[in-house]
């Protein structure tokens, strides 16, 4: 790559979602860094697996693959939940010239009480996802029910559109692979990473519902060269309710 053509960025998302979750993030990027979002293996619009179980360690070995198949060798990465453990494994893995972590999972042990709160929180939300899909178009035609209705990944769901909306919806039930992910034991955990071989920044979100706050002490003893801040007026899914603060940390990570 020529010297003056804009560094690689590379936006992973959280499990049971899409690349699409970064839309209205993609354009405040596009003007410092070339940008990809990518849809994970085993997601609504992804490739499929090829690999059962598909656990956290598959997703960053095709997330590393998708780079291969780009001719890149390192880029800029920002996830989000899963996308953020996998950002920060690829960066052990020296793909990584900076990270941009919001919400990550992974700071925990596997027997950890947060690990099993995370874990239930997302598995009762997709069942209650799956349960409530006949009626959802109706729900979702109301802004005040879309905010209800995401509560578990957004403060301000009524930001979404009715079909933004029922998009995640069907992301969350259409993904083949949320068992599998979740069920990946001590393969999900983050391990200490210190030195650290890029600019790392862990962002949390004030009023997330589903990364308990117990995780960001261990955050700051596994990872404690990283540089901490908090998403404020945030869910667990950042990028619904604050894409320009997203993209703000973003670009000061990358040093954009």
């Amino acid at each position: 790559m020529a010297s003056e053509d804009p560094e690689p960025l590379v936006l992973l998302h959280g499990v049971a979602m899409s690349g699409s979750v970064w839309d209205e993030v993609v354009p405040l990027l596009a003007t410092r860094h070339r940008v990809l979002a990518p849809t994970a293996v085993g997601h609504l619009g992804g490739p499929v697996a090829r690999r059962r179980p598909a656990t956290v360690s598959y997703q960053v070995d095709w997330v590393e693959s998708y780079l291969n198949e780009q001719n890149i060798e390192r880029a800029h990465l920002a996830g989000n939940s899963m996308g953020a453990f996998v950002a920060i494994e690829l960066a052990r893995r020296g793909r990584a010239l900076s990270v941009s972590a919001f919400a990550p999972g992974g700071f925990w042990s596997t027997n950890d009480e947060s690990m099993a709160t995370t874990i239930a929180g997302v598995r009762r939300a997709v069942a209650m996802t799956r349960l409530s899909r006949p009626i959802a178009p109706l729900l979702m035609s109301s802004a005040a029910l879309r905010r209800f209705a995401m509560r578990n990944v957004a403060v301000h769901g009524d930001r979404l559109t009715r079909t933004a909306a029922l998009r995640i919806v069907d992301e969350t039930i259409g993904c083949t692979v949320t068992t599998d992910v979740l069920a990946s034991g001590s393969e999900s955990e983050i391990a200490l990473l210190d030195p650290l071989p890029c600019p790392m920044t862990i962002a949390w979100s004030e009023k997330d519902s589903l990364v308990p706050a117990e995780t960001h002490p261990v955050a700051r003893q596994r990872i404690p060269s990283a540089k901490f801040v908090v998403l404020r007026d945030c869910g667990h899914v950042p990028m619904i309710d604050d894409p320009q603060q997203v993209a703000r940390i973003i670009l000061d990570t990358t040093g954009s």
